[in-house]
């Protein structure tokens, strides 16, 4: 029998409380010390299954080190605002699969730019203890203005009179991604480590590593399963 709809709002009601919550340890500081390593974090549906992978790289050469993947059914389906609840549990399992502890997570996703301050890259933050922002191909909320079309261009991105994010160019005439920060670095901080992770693409290599990973892992699953 499917859930009644008075449940599944007192459900959605228990996880608002707890991101209400959890946005309180979030920490906006300025990184503590520069990264020797960031991992870039993705996830992807193969069926009834999620697929979380975690790439390391080296910060100064922008090299791959080594990638984890973890594959289990997620706790509940998508339910925009509370994407953390069902990628980030996988996320986390592969962050800590990793032979080395990373000091920086890019997170396919918001960090403090989400309704109740809390996005995925919060979450991860939180839980892992390390710094992380959220670098996401669209909005979740908040204005701005566009910003110029040079690589390095960035406006606010606004909510209730608040800096939540911003809007980052990260090549030359090339769509704009959405950047905040989610655990132990400042916004500007964000800003940077982005700018310094694009290697000629949109998004960040450790990123955009995460996402080949989880598409290639979802491809093999499903051919398996047509086997």
């Amino acid at each position: 029998m499917p859930p009644r709809t008075d449940d599944m709002l007192l459900d959605l009601e228990k996880l608002r409380q707890q991101q209400v919550a959890l946005a309180r340890q979030v920490r906006l500081v300025a990184l503590a010390r520069p990264p020797a390593t960031v991992a870039g974090v993705d996830a992807a549906m193969a069926g009834e299954r999620i697929v979380a992978v975690a790439v390391l790289y080296d910060f100064v050469t922008l090299t791959p080190l080594e990638a984890a993947c973890v594959i289990e059914p997620p706790p509940l389906p998508y339910i925009p605002g509370f994407l953390a609840f069902r990628e980030g549990p996988a996320l986390a399992a592969a962050v800590r699969r990793l032979t080395r502890r990373p000091d920086l997570l890019i997170v396919d996703g918001q960090g403090i730019a989400h309704p109740r301050r809390c996005g995925l890259a919060c979450h991860l933050g939180v839980e892992l203890g390390l710094p992380a922002l959220g670098c996401a191909k669209s909005r979740l909320i908040g204005r701005y203005a566009e910003p110029a079309a040079e690589r390095g261009a960035h406006t606010p991105l606004m909510h209730l009179d608040a800096t939540i994010g911003a809007v980052v160019r990260t090549r030359n005439g090339v769509k704009p991604v959405f950047v905040s920060p989610g655990h132990l670095l400042t916004l500007d901080d964000a800003i940077a480590l982005v700018l310094r992770t694009t290697a000629g693409f949109r998004l960040p290599e450790p990123q955009r590593a995460a996402d080949r990973h989880a598409a290639a892992c979802k491809r093999r699953l499903l051919a398996e399963a047509d086997v």
